[in-house]
């Protein structure tokens, strides 16, 4: 496969190139495929890199190879990114951003709870203080949860869990443990969907959780001036980070010093049990 144009810069601000793109794929492919396999894709082209006009793609191209892999769901046939080749031939295309579903793509069964602070405003504590008040609930509910960057201003939570409960089930827990929180915290947080009626308050989105919907993988770039990658942390690391801190140039280097911060999620050990939160909640109910 010939890469077009290696010298052409995807990234101007940050002076990252097509081939330097490229490198830093190869470099964590192995991470960013282990959560990405088998789950829908949806990623976002910048055919004359950032700055220039840009679209989603979730339909396979037409003109694809034939040994990629690929999904029908919903009537839309996706892309499967399920190893380096399909990640490089779609690099080659500009793809900036990988969006993956919470769930495989052989059945609608979410593989995670997952949370995603969205800030109101550029002061990333906010996001800091949030997820440390969500770790701390999560905690309490015997609910192990794992962090990652968005790659642009906000922070995700992920909590692996049994896989046998339905997509209304965990809006259900998220519903619960969101609204809990706002409850608790009502100047800082707010589940309002409207960002015209959020103020200054970080938004903690439990809805985009759904079938079909995506959030960036682990390790996926953003289309952002400083090429940065949504990227897995420790949970100690969280006061002390900003999202800026992690680009294509420096998320290698960490991988190699840290290790797959998202191999827990990827491949866990222990998978959580949403069953005592949903009983609690059908009682109330009752």
């Amino acid at each position: 496969m010939a890469i077009t144009n290696p010298d052409k810069p995807l990234w101007p601000d940050a002076r990252v190139t097509k081939l330097d793109y490229i490198r830093y794929l190869l470099l964590v492919s192995a991470p960013l495929l282990a959560y990405a396999k088998d789950r829908l894709l949806t990623v976002i082209r910048y055919p004359h890199g950032l700055g220039g006009k840009h679209f989603f793609q979730k339909n396979v191209p037409v003109y694809a190879p034939p040994w990629i892999r690929t999904s029908l769901w919903e009537n839309t046939r996706y892309v499967m990114c399920n190893d380096q080749a399909t990640l490089i031939w779609m690099a080659n295309q500009a793809a900036l951003e990988w969006h993956v579903s919470f769930h495989r793509a052989c059945d609608e069964i979410p593989t995670e709870l997952v949370f995603d602070l969205d800030p109101s405003t550029d002061d990333f504590s906010v996001v800091t203080e949030a997820a440390l008040l969500l770790k701390e609930l999560l905690d309490e509910l015997n609910l192990p949860s794992f962090v990652k960057t968005s790659g642009a201003s906000g922070l995700q939570i992920y909590v692996p869990i049994e896989l046998r409960y339905t997509f209304e089930q965990t809006r259900e827990v998220g519903h619960f443990i969101a609204s809990y929180l706002v409850s608790k915290h009502p100047q800082l947080l707010t589940i309002e969907r409207l960002i015209k009626n959020r103020g200054t308050k970080l938004y903690i989105d439990y809805l985009q959780h759904w079938r079909g919907k995506t959030l960036p993988a682990p390790y996926s770039t953003r289309a952002r001036a400083h090429a940065t990658v949504s990227t897995p942390l420790a949970w100690e690391e969280v006061p002390h980070i900003h999202p800026t801190d992690f680009t294509v140039y420096s998320v290698p280097g960490r991988l190699r010093a840290k290790g797959d911060l998202f191999a827990a999620v990827s491949a866990p050990r222990r998978r959580s049990s949403l069953d005592a939160i949903l009983s609690f909640l059908q009682r109330r109910r009752s």
